[in-house]
């Protein structure tokens, strides 16, 4: 089996290729081969079969990022939601050009005789809105309050209709919040919902632009990665011409989380500084707060952990390392 994974420089495509490196099977199938594309060259783990990391322009995809013989892609490239908001040129040539030129060279491999390959997108709970009200069933109707969330359900349409064509078999995940995202924050709209675990863990202060009453639907790194690669193996054939799901996250409340991280380190959280910031309430304020997600659950996707775990499993994972990186004493 051979993989690409196109965003595969990014917090979530270098967790997939480490576990799909280090376990070599991917449902139940060898790997044997996996391509890594971002607009930088990513790192190649090591692994048991070829492993090739490639730069390019996503809007301008090279041929050699899905290559002949591909079997499964992971398309996770994107330009994040704040970004997006900021930059409107940026997150359609990114996010809805990105998934255009996607298309065209899954059209190449099948106009070539090959089988069309399995996409994984990454798609986003910002494709809707409700606000902290909302607790939306599969029925729920995207309507974005944000670019990038227009161009998100914009995408998972196009993929769905290439799918219809036989161009692919996509399956779109709209991903939960993801917290707690090691490293450094980004500019993303909902970065500080990781902050405020991450940097009070790493002995630094995190602004809190909401209030502590305020509801998120979140997932886990690792869930994030389990279900992704249940995307990849699954039978996509009871999806119909509905190639999307809203994945089992859970509905919590800043405070909620902010209590979970003093659980795991009494006293953490002294370092989180209540600072209304109205933009960025006003993005993530129009997300829904919860998701039934019973087609996912159906298809066996599995729940997210509790808080607790979900803060512990960082600290375990990914804290020393992320101090690391940054170069914190």
């Amino acid at each position: 089996m051979k993989v690409s994974i196109l965003g595969g420089g990014g917090f979530l495509g270098r967790r997939v290729a480490e576990r799909l490196a280090a376990s070599g099977m991917l449902g139940g199938r060898a790997v044997t081969g996996l391509t890594l594309f971002d607009i930088a060259a990513p790192p190649c783990p090591a692994a048991g079969f070829a492993v090739n990391g490639i730069a390019g322009d996503i809007a301008a995809l090279p041929a050699a990022a899905i290559p002949p013989g591909t079997d499964v892609v992971f398309h996770l490239a994107a330009v994040v939601s704040a970004a997006a908001e900021a930059d409107y040129e940026l997150g359609r040539r990114v996010n809805l050009r990105g998934t255009d030129a996607v298309i065209d060279a899954c059209r190449a491999l099948v106009a070539a005789g090959g089988r069309p390959p399995r996409v994984v997108f990454t798609s986003s709970v910002a494709s809707f809105s409700g606000g902290q009200a909302a607790m939306l069933d599969d029925a729920a109707r995207q309507v974005p309050a944000n670019s990038y969330g227009a161009q998100k359900a914009a995408a998972e349409l196009l993929l769905a209709d290439a799918t219809r064509r036989g161009f692919m078999d996509a399956v779109s995940l709209r991903l939960p919040t993801i917290i707690v995202r090691p490293g450094r924050p980004n500019k993303a709209a909902s970065s500080f919902f990781s902050a405020i675990v991450r940097e009070p863990l790493l002995g630094l202060e995190a602004e809190l632009p909401v209030p502590d009453d305020f509801k998120v639907w979140v997932g886990s790194p690792n869930s994030a990665v389990a279900w992704l690669l249940h995307a990849a193996a699954i039978d996509s054939r009871p999806l119909g011409l509905d190639r999307s799901l809203n994945l089992p996250g859970l509905s919590v409340t800043v405070g909620a989380i902010i209590a979970a991280l003093d659980q795991v380190r009494q006293g953490a959280s002294a370092r989180v500084v209540r600072r209304p910031d109205p933009a960025i309430a006003a993005i993530v304020g129009g997300w829904p707060a919860g998701f039934t997600a019973a087609r996912a659950r159906a298809l066996g996707f599995a729940p997210n952990e509790g808080l607790v775990d979900l803060v512990r499993a960082f600290v375990a994972d990914d804290l020393e390392a992320t101090r690391r990186d940054r170069a914190l004493p």
